[in-house]
């Protein structure tokens, strides 16, 4: 029986340790639009550009120029116009540019023909990920959780973090599910941010809809805190498959995983399965609104932009969606190690 306290917060901020994960191949990103791009010569003999010139220019895919262009704002180097096109910071200006006598490009010589600075060469391509943890062989993430062993070995590390995680979630949604009765955790890979939830509400019951191998890794975990008699796992595709209705919808760390047209779908199907006065919450690492920040978010987003087909996204793009399908969109809530939630309400019926 697993004898972590599913209710109680830890006492320390794990955020430092989070990051020092969550930044490990931002640094080859900055390497790659530096020495092979040149990139910021392009900016400063344009004066100002947009994101889609960018794209233009280079034959790039939008979704890692989107992440491409965040990162180099949230680290200074780019400056926002009031046309919303960026330019050239002080500091991308003095260092970053190679006519500049001040130059640092060769700082960074030692990332030039790494695996990941090749991987978000063809990711900046194609548009696709690369394969999993930058090796030059093997499968994308997606693909990997297709088999039995790495599924397990992914679940595992993603269930420690959600042990924290998920803690502080259940501790700031307290008020928007309180009376609820059910809770559906779509794509919740170990279930442990279902248990969390339903160890602060006795009276709640719960689903988690995984796919195969995972569901039985969830089954697994489940039954190890003895919630089997109040969460059960539905085997199941979260895209071609229907999911259970329910009156609290928890999205956490599933859509960033996907490009904006999955993001869509997704959110569609979460709005139809939500009961009247349901609410859904949408948990994981969101950039600000300006897409200007936070700087540890910038660095996760360009290794998820690597791994996966997703990035992070600002609570504005899910909030246009929510909106879009008829929800109250409520205030955007931080938790704990740069993560945090948004919330919608479905309207009761009239």
């Amino acid at each position: 029986m697993n004898t972590l306290p599913l209710s109680e917060l830890p006492w320390s901020d794990p955020t430092q340790i989070f990051r020092f994960r969550d930044r490990q191949i931002a640094a080859e990103l900055i390497a790659l639009a530096v020495l092979e791009l040149h990139l910021f010569e392009y900016i400063k003999n344009c004066g100002a550009v947009s994101a889609g010139d960018v794209c233009n220019h280079y034959g790039f895919a939008e979704r890692p120029v989107d992440v491409l262009m965040t990162l180099c704002r949230a680290s200074g180097f780019l400056e926002t116009r009031a046309n919303g096109k960026v330019a050239l910071s002080q500091i991308a200006l003095e260092y970053l540019v190679r006519s500049s006598p001040w130059y640092l490009g060769p700082y960074y010589e030692p990332y030039r023909n790494s695996e990941a600075g090749f991987g978000y060469m063809r990711v900046l391509k194609s548009g696709k990920p690369a394969n999993w943890g930058a090796k030059s062989e093997g499968d994308d993430w997606h693909q990997s959780m297709q088999q039995a062993e790495f599924a397990r070995t992914f679940t595992e590390i993603m269930n420690c973090r959600g042990k924290v995680l998920g803690q502080h979630l259940a501790e700031k949604s307290l008020s928007l599910v309180q009376g609820k009765s059910l809770l559906l955790d779509v794509g919740g890979g170990s279930g442990i941010y279902a248990l969390t939830m339903l160890a602060r509400h006795p009276k709640m019951q719960g689903i988690v809809l995984e796919k195969e191998p995972v569901d039985q890794i969830a089954r697994d975990n489940i039954q190890s805190f003895g919630m089997q008699d109040r969460l059960k796992v539905t085997g199941g595709d979260m895209f071609a498959d229907p999911w259970p209705q329910c009156d609290v919808l928890l999205l956490s760390n599933v859509l960033h995983d996907w490009g904006s047209e999955e993001v869509e779908l997704l959110i569609r199907k979460g709005v139809e399965c939500l009961l009247p006065g349901g609410v859904m919450l949408i948990h994981e690492a969101f950039l600000n609104d300006q897409k200007d920040g936070p700087l540890p978010v910038a660095e996760y987003s360009a290794m998820l932009m690597h791994i996966t087909q997703g990035k992070c996204y600002a609570p504005y793009e899910y909030g246009d969606l929510l909106k879009r399908y008829g929800c109250e969109v409520l205030p955007y809530c931080d938790t704990i190690a740069d993560r945090g939630f948004m919330a919608a309400r479905k309207p009761h019926r009239n």
